[in-house]
This record gives C-alpha cells, sequence and structure tokens, in this order.
C-alpha cells in the first residue's frame, strides 16, 4: 500500500476551478495506477477520474468529463486533479486512491487499496 496524503481544497464559487493535489510517501506510487474518487453528504463514494501508471491513459466520470482533467508526476509521486466550471453538485469530500494494477484503469472502489484522507471541496451559488 501507499500513503497518500491530498491538499487543495477549499469552498468556491460556482463556475471557478480548483485544483487539488496528492502526494504519496512510503513505498511511492510506482507502478500504482491512481484515481479520485468523492463522497457527498448522505451518499455513497463514487468514481470520479483515474490515470495509469505512465500517465499516457485517463479515464472520467461522465459527470466530470470535459471539466476536471486527472494528471500526475512520478517525478513527485503525485496526482493531480484541475477542476474547472465546478458545479453545486461537485461539493464533496475528495479522496486519492492508488490502484496496484496500473493498467487497465478501473473504476470499482474495490480495486484500490490505498487511499487518502479526503479534502473538502465546496461550491457555492
Amino acid at each position: 500500500q501507499v500513503q497518500l496524503v491530498e491538499s487543495g481544497g477549499g469552498s468556491v464559487q460556482v463556475g471557478a476551478s480548483l485544483r487539488l493535489s496528492c502526494t504519496g510517501s512510503g513505498r511511492g506510487i510506482s507502478g500504482y495506477a491512481l484515481g479520485w474518487f468523492r463522497q457527498a453528504p448522505g451518499k455513497a463514494r463514487e468514481y470520479v477520474a483515474a490515470v495509469s501508471w505512465s500517465g499516457g491513459n485517463t479515464d472520467y466520470a461522465d459527470s466530470v468529463k470535459g471539466r476536471f482533467t486527472i494528471s500526475r508526476d512520478n517525478d513527485k509521486h503525485s496526482v493531480y486533479l484541475q477542476m474547472n466550471s465546478l458545479k453545486p453538485e461537485d461539493t464533496a469530500v475528495y479522496y486519492c486512491a492508488g490502484d496496484p494494477i496500473g493498467w487497465p484503469l478501473r473504476s470499482a472502489i474495490d480495486k484500490y487499496d490505498s487511499w487518502g484522507q479526503g479534502t473538502q471541496v465546496t461550491v457555492v451559488s
């Protein structure tokens, strides 16, 4: 497993942008695909996006496609989520997660064995 720590959350207005970061420590993120999930109050945790170990392949939930961009920097052991055109329904705690299978990308929560503590994103109108 990898220790993951997120940062970059906050409260923003509708239409604004935020960039989340997640850095891995311990054994690092070598070989891991990395994903972002989110959980809104009273709702189940849901998949947002994932990036392959190489960074060459990405995948997105339909709800964020075209607005969010996932990327990674393996030299910095980090993954990022650039969130643009934020909507109130994007309000949630965002978690980064590591999938030891670097490829193909997977969206199922139970495939990820490493999780960060979460960072709150609040979008107000």
